[in-house]
């Protein structure tokens, strides 16, 4: 399937209403949103992180006359170090901060259509999941050597599923005689442990999300970064993050309330798709955009840089 990116029209609106001249994506994926960018603000200079060796290489691919201009610089990393590569950035490229910095916190079609990343449950491939593969620690390795009681904790926690007892108890019991390598092998065992009747939400759904969140460590990574994302802004600047379920949604939207002292909740209400898009986009569904203006002039957030990290 081809990546359509979410809240694209909401987003660009944003863009056109700030004009941004220095610009942060800092999940870029296959560059959907930062191709609109471009499309607005003409002038804008982004700096695209992602830490998928396969978004870097096709952006170097489709995106090679912005790369030679330096309209766009590349960062093959995680949006968790966005501090260090800041200071970096600020020295070698004469910005103060960014105007806009936008985080999409979804797996992209691209990802999760390649049976070889790991990430889906109706296409076999190898049990894997990780975003950035130079990274040791893969779903199989979870499945494989976490105790009943750990897995249990696992999917209730991350994946908010409410009985994970038995599924769990399978895993156990199965992996003695033959361990899991495929995705296959786990969603089958949750079929036959839940049921499934090819019809609503795949059984699998939660229990996947569990362990690509915990293998990507994507909630730690979210609560810690937002504070950092705000002290990288410039005044006025907007800090945009798309989630895709309520642990994320939930972690933002109490984060933006305890940085008010920096700023304001641009919208009190998340903005989710307009109906006609989530029909032709599905994975456009449970998408949700939160918006933070940074509001405090630099020389007070300098005073208060302290009481960013919490």
């Amino acid at each position: 399937m081809e990546h359509i990116p979410v809240l694209f029209d909401p987003i660009m609106e944003f863009v056109k209403a700030s004009s941004p001249k220095v610009f942060l994506d800092a999940t870029f994926g296959r560059g959907g949103h930062a191709r609109g960018i471009f499309d607005h603000s003409p002038e804008v200079k982004i700096f695209a992180m992602d830490q998928d060796h396969e978004a870097i290489q096709y952006a170097q691919l489709h995106f090679s006359k912005e790369l030679e201009t330096e309209s766009l610089v590349l960062i093959h990393d995680n949006f968790k170090n966005i501090k260090r590569h800041f200071s970096e950035l600020k020295s070698k490229y004469k910005i103060p901060g960014f105007d806009g910095i936008l985080v999409d916190l979804g797996v992209s079609s691209p990802q999760l259509d390649n049976a070889e990343r790991g990430f889906s449950f109706y296409n076999d491939g190898p049990l894997d999941m990780r975003m950035d593969q130079r990274q040791e620690l893969t779903a199989a390795d979870i499945v494989n050597n976490w105790s009943e009681e750990e897995l249990v904790q696992l999917f209730k926690e991350l994946g908010e599923v409410f009985k994970p007892y038995r599924v769990a108890k399978a895993i156990v019991h199965d992996r003695k005689e033959k361990l899991f390598e495929r995705t296959s092998e786990l969603s089958g065992l949750i079929e036959r442990i839940e049921g499934w009747k090819r019809k609503g939400h795949h059984p699998a759904t939660k229990y996947f999300l569990a362990l690509r969140l915990e293998v990507n460590k994507e909630l730690e990574i979210i609560k810690q970064v937002i504070s950092d994302f705000i002290e990288c802004l410039n005044e006025e600047g907007l800090l945009m993050i798309i989630s895709f379920h309520s642990l994320e949604d939930r972690i933002i939207k109490y984060s933006y309330k305890d940085m008010k002292s920096f700023g304001e909740i641009v919208n009190k209400k998340v903005i989710q798709e307009k109906w006609e898009v989530q029909k032709n986009n599905p994975r456009a569904r449970s998408a949700k955009l939160r918006v933070f203006r940074k509001k405090t002039s630099q020389g007070e957030a300098n005073e208060q840089g302290k009481n960013f990290s919490h």
